[in-house]
């Protein structure tokens, strides 16, 4: 059984899965993979990942995640929305422990906001978990903004718990790097964002880019400047704010 935890008081599940390194699979044993599935968009799934979720027995993930590749295999499909995570994820713990393959989806790259899911997975079926990375929306937003990797500050804000941290870091690299932000619906949308690094002094005619539903064929790109950005803040839901829950914030650098 799933154990309870507090974010605030933690083990946050996304500590607990970057702890150690994973084990070496040298004796060739079968272990639970958790697929990074890329933005939905079935041509950014790796090869790797359609063979881990083709293969599978049992997939389970958020309903939003499965559908996306629900045509991509004939296993047993076990979805969830936060309020029965800990129950599915028992029921694929007794799958995998009875003898199924099993494989956990995740969108875009685990390595990219996915570790709280990764470490409720690790620890509902008590193994290692095979994490297969992804193509995720962040990569294709910094192809899409030219912002390469090695000049940008990269922070996710697409977690639960506390975000003091992050914020700082976006707060000290604003002007100097490129930002690339995973923003979290719907307190920390972008132009709350905005609103926090203008208040931190930023300038607010640096280029700002809100990427929405990469990939897909609705995808929309909104090439604006952070201080029109902020006139966005302050929603709470998703009729308060312009932007999809699937977007990436890209602020430029001061050039």
């Amino acid at each position: 059984m799933s154990d309870d935890y507090d974010l605030d008081s933690g083990p946050d599940p996304a500590t607990v899965a970057a702890a150690d390194p994973e084990p070496s699979r040298e004796d060739g044993t079968d272990s639970v993979a958790a697929v990074g599935i890329g933005p939905g968009n079935p041509a950014y799934l790796t090869r790797r990942g359609a063979r881990a979720i083709r293969e599978a027995d049992v997939v389970v993930g958020f309903e939003t995640v499965v559908d996306f590749v629900a045509d991509e295999t004939d296993a047993d499909l076990l979805t969830c929305g936060y309020a029965d995570e800990a129950a599915t994820l028992d029921t694929f713990a007794e799958r995998v422990r009875d003898g199924d393959r099993g494989t956990a989806v995740l969108m875009g790259d685990p390595n990219h906001s996915g570790y709280q899911f990764v470490g409720k997975v690790e620890r509902a079926v008590d193994a290692p978990v095979t994490v297969i990375p992804g193509i995720s929306s962040l990569q294709v937003a910094a192809s899409r903004a030219r912002t390469p990797m090695e000049d940008s500050e990269f922070v996710t804000l697409h977690k639960s718990g506390a975000l003091d941290s992050d914020l700082d870091r976006l707060v000290g690299a604003v002007g100097d790097r490129h930002l690339l932000v995973l923003p979290r619906p719907f307190d920390w949308m972008p132009g709350d964002i905005a609103d926090l690094l203008l208040d931190a002094g930023a300038d607010p005619g640096l280029e700002s880019l809100v990427l929405e539903r990469l990939t897909h064929a609705d995808e929309r790109v909104t090439r604006t400047t952070l201080g029109d950005l902020r006139e966005s803040a302050g929603g709470s839901d998703r009729e308060s704010t312009p932007y999809s829950d699937l977007s990436v914030l890209v602020v430029r650098a001061d050039s």
